[in-house]
């Protein structure tokens, strides 16, 4: 039996610990949290030691695997004590907000022999298995577009909400890259604008109220991808869209609802239940861990959409495409 550590308290921690509850395979051990009641209401309903500090999460001898769920700014920090103390890490992407602190940490893992795992259920998501069921059907891929517009009046006080604690938005949402690079390959070029308005200061310093990201990702296969993300009060509808459009054919999603167009017809393709993913998860990870299973994602195709994000991210900030190829963030050696 596995024994697991739990760092994090909100809906991904907790879906894990349910797992773990009801699989003999592993045991929650230990948790640890950004917040003291939330880690203690979490110990009473799957019961494990309550931890004040992650690190005593990461000390305990009978953790061997440590689960990172928390706030986005700790998962490298966490991730690099857990693999200097030799044990294994299951981490909610992005495996760290620094591509050079993420590239160090798959590096010692591989070094080391130790497991490391950046979780991405939106590759085992019913709407990513249709993409992929689809995708041949229509031909040489032209273009795509996802979108992703939260509207919230007023915006929460919460950590996603944090410039540092959150991070960029393609980089804390790596999802929206790693699903487009599993689909159409490597990317050539991109170019991005992201704006941050209501920025706080003073007790609440680091905190806005929205912000909006708008990509383009160039695919050395030829297909240009646009992509957005926006949320807060300066968001005034609620939209969830992808589509990809080629020379036989279009798939096009408006929320959970989708079609297969081509010439001749428009057909509804007709999703199943998103529950469970976290479950999938740890489900392949144990299979992994006990039966040497290969792993639904290699921790270096993670990496590679890491690298894409923080092109997103130094293109918005300097105002320039950034070209992929040999393409090394500043700071990498």
């Amino acid at each position: 039996m596995v024994g697991f550590g739990l760092i994090g308290t909100g809906f991904a921690a907790t879906r894990r610990a349910e797992f773990l509850a009801q699989d003999q395979r592993g045991r929650l051990v230990a948790v640890a949290g950004h917040t003291w009641a939330k880690v203690q209401q979490l110990t009473s309903t799957y019961p494990a030691v309550a931890c004040g500090d992650w690190r005593e999460v990461i000390a305990h001898p009978d953790v061997e695997v440590v689960i990172i769920a928390g706030v986005n700014t700790w998962h490298g920090e966490v991730a690099t004590q857990a693999l200097a103390q030799g044990k294994g890490v299951v981490v909610e992407y992005p495996l760290s907000l620094d591509y050079a602190e993420a590239k160090d940490l798959v590096n010692f893992a591989r070094q080391k022999g130790l497991f490391l795992h950046v979780e991405h259920i939106e590759l085992l998501s019913p709407i990513h298995q249709v993409l992929r069921e689809v995708l041949p059907k229509l031909g040489k891929i032209q273009s795509g577009r996802s979108v992703n517009l939260v509207a919230q009046h007023p915006a929460p006080q919460k950590w996603t909400y944090h410039r540092d604690l959150f991070g960029f938005p393609f980089i804390a949402g790596l999802a929206r890259v790693s699903r487009l690079l599993d689909l159409l390959g490597a990317v050539e070029r991109v170019f991005c604008i992201f704006q941050m308005d209501g920025l706080m200061d003073g007790i609440n310093k680091g905190y806005y109220r929205s912000c909006y990201a708008s990509a383009q990702l160039h695919f050395t296969q030829g297909t240009l991808v646009e992509l957005t993300y926006g949320k807060g009060e300066h968001i005034w509808e609620n939209q969830r869209h992808f589509s990809l459009y080629g020379t036989q054919g279009g798939v096009i999603f408006n929320g959970d609802q989708g079609a297969w167009i081509t010439p001749h017809q428009q057909q509804p393709l007709t999703l199943a239940s998103r529950r469970g993913l976290f479950h999938q998860d740890m489900d392949n990870v144990l299979n992994h861990l006990l039966q040497g299973q290969p792993l639904y994602l290699p921790v270096e195709q993670s990496l590679e959409a890491l690298r894409v994000a923080t092109a997103l991210q130094v293109s918005a900030q300097s105002g320039q495409a950034v070209t992929l190829r040999g393409w090394e963030p500043p700071g990498v050696t």
